[in-house]
């Protein structure tokens, strides 16, 4: 029997068929590596295992009695559906085997703080997360997207958990979908109309109320950003910040988190949201944050970063932030729209620099230099701000 011994956890790794004619072999056999490698924790990866009877079920039983928390895990299709029909799937943790994808001279589409998405071929794309054990995070936004989807929102669904290399990923059939940003690439004359198409949809997922407690609550999260600057800002500068962001009413209304146009797709007509796993409710305000962090923040230094990230000059990016203000907001009063940009630059400016000094940016000059650009725009800002709602 092979197996491994790691961290107080022991592993087997059966092989081919447990059943009548080899049931008992085999338990003295695992019985034999367990006294050998005395552990508290046993798993059983099946990857393996092709069929087990009865027999084979009632050798995992006794198993399970000797460690109340084993787990099984890789198993095939046939494998969990034995376990699954026999109500082993109730009483013992049981992860499905994942069949396995290579991204290897794959087009990169999008790339966020959780992971790259890649296109597999025409009809599907994969969202691979940097986390190697992000199985919790997959299937916290697999939920997430669902419950969108169930609430009106058009969102890519994922079909499929694979794994990649040593990590996962989630799969989409996206049929001859493009980014938006694909779309303005290929012809700036499209601008106007992708933008137009983006703030319809993003109304509509601000429009849209969440049950209490489904999604994230953005203004917590803000707070904590605010709470991290407590050590880089002035006291004055700090504790007007962390008043401003705690006085943003409370709202239950949904926020992509992340919007912008990698992550809004046209499919034969109709505009599709991806990247769900920054899902949250909240006030729009928080949305503006990350929406002009996309298009100007983190290009505020260097122009050539926006470029990078969506593949469309600084210049077309203002545009884009410019125009989402004026026909979300539905006026072209300048002096209105520039006090609108100037709350959401406060909650980005505050995201950006806990970002920056968290990925160690005092230790390069690019690092310091965006820090304190920050921690001057936020000292400039917030002396003429008195709310960052945007109805005040």
């Amino acid at each position: 029997m092979k197996h491994s011994l790691e961290n107080n956890i022991l592993t087997l790794f059966p092989e081919g068929r447990i059943d009548s004619g080899n049931a008992e072999k085999t338990e003295a056999e695992i019985n034999s590596v367990i006294a050998e490698n005395p552990s508290e924790n046993l798993i059983l990866d099946v990857e393996a295992l092709q069929y087990l009877s009865s027999a084979g079920l009632r050798v995992v039983l006794r198993l399970r009695k000797k460690f109340s928390g084993m787990k099984i895990i890789n198993a095939s299709p046939e494998v969990y559906d034995i376990f699954d029909m026999t109500g082993f799937t109730e009483m013992i943790q049981i992860e499905k085997a994942y069949r396995r994808l290579s991204v290897e001279g794959c087009e990169v589409i999008g790339q966020g703080a959780n992971g790259k998405v890649y296109r597999l071929d025409p009809d599907t794309i994969i969202k691979v997360y940097l986390n190697p054990d992000a199985l919790p995070d997959i299937h916290r936004e697999r939920e997430l997207a669902r419950k969108a989807f169930v609430l009106g929102i058009p969102t890519a669904i994922p079909y499929d958990v694979v794994k990649v290399g040593q990590g996962y990923g989630s799969v989409f059939e996206l049929l001859n979908a493009k980014s938006f940003a694909k779309l303005i690439i290929a012809d700036t004359a499209n601008v106007d109309k992708c933008v137009e198409m983006s703030v319809e949809l993003l109304k509509k997922i601000h429009s849209t109320e969440v049950k209490p407690g489904d999604m994230p609550d953005m203004k917590e999260v803000a707070l904590n950003w605010a709470s991290f600057l407590g050590d880089y800002l002035p006291r004055e500068d700090f504790e007007k910040l962390y008043a401003l962001i705690d006085a943003v009413p409370h709202c239950d209304n949904m926020l992509h988190g992340d919007y912008h146009i990698k992550n809004v797709m046209l499919q034969n007509g109709e505009v599709l949201l991806i990247d769900m796993d920054t899902l949250c409710v909240g006030d729009p305000v928080f949305e503006f944050a990350s929406v002009w962090l996309a298009y100007q923040g983190y290009s505020s230094l260097d122009h050539e970063v926006v470029k990078g990230f969506l593949g469309i000059p600084y210049e077309v990016t203002t545009k884009i932030w410019n125009d989402t203000l004026r026909l979300y907001f539905g006026t072209d009063d300048e002096e209105v729209l520039r006090s609108y940009e100037d709350k959401a630059k406060v909650i980005g400016y505050t995201r950006m620099m806990r970002r920056t000094i968290r990925r160690k940016g005092f230790e390069t000059e690019e690092g310091r230099a965006l820090i304190e650009h920050c921690k001057a725009s936020l000292a400039a800002l917030l002396p003429e701000i008195d709310s960052l709602s945007f109805n005040k």
